[in-house]
């Protein structure tokens, strides 16, 4: 896997996704992602939208986020566009705050705590890397937020651990314009 691009990798990039905190839906861990005059439901952290972003919380942050990569599951979904990188059995993501490779992509077997990128339970089917925490990396203020895959227990969208989910029929979807979109903004 390669690295996420840095801001400057991505120009020319004008679509903005905008997630608005709708617990109306069913709970503070939904909202609505909004894209090109369409509302698509999504998830956020268990805990809901927060200012103060700590690792651990539970919470998305509220904050504006360039979109720096795109991953997916070749065996399992279609992506074209050269944004798009295939995801393979190697591919991890370190997660342990105290160590130089915090928030950075992995090759499997990593020593230290990390997530494996290719998920039996389909989450991790497109992950779209945001870039909270991972050009200014700073200890303690969260690892990672993607986009990637919802969880559904009895067909309700369950909350994540602070990533930004959207049904899998959703992200299919959209898939083609990740490409386009320059920043995700949670409000």
């Amino acid at each position: 896997m390669r690295a996420p691009r840095s801001k400057r990798g991505r120009k020319g990039l004008g679509l903005t996704a905008v997630v608005v905190p709708a617990p109306w839906l069913g709970g503070p861990h939904l909202g609505r992602f909004m894209l090109g005059g369409r509302a698509y439901t999504c998830a956020v952290g268990r805990s809901g939208v927060t200012s103060r972003k700590r690792e651990g919380d539970g919470a998305t942050p509220r904050a504006s986020m360039q979109v720096l990569a795109g991953y997916y599951r070749a065996e399992r979904v279609q992506a074209r566009q050269s944004f798009w990188q295939r995801i393979k059995p190697s591919d991890g993501w370190c997660d342990a705050p105290f160590t130089p490779a915090y928030n950075r992509s992995v090759a499997l077997p990593w020593p230290v705590s990390h997530e494996t990128l290719t998920r039996d339970n389909g989450l991790y089917d497109h992950i779209v890397v945001l870039d909270w925490n991972i050009t200014s990396r700073r200890q303690g203020l969260g690892s990672a937020i993607f986009a990637h895959h919802a969880r559904f227990r009895n067909g309700t969208m369950q909350p994540t651990e602070g990533c930004v989910a959207l049904a899998p029929e959703t992200m299919r979807k959209i898939a083609p314009l990740w490409p386009c979109i320059g920043k995700v903004v949670v409000r």
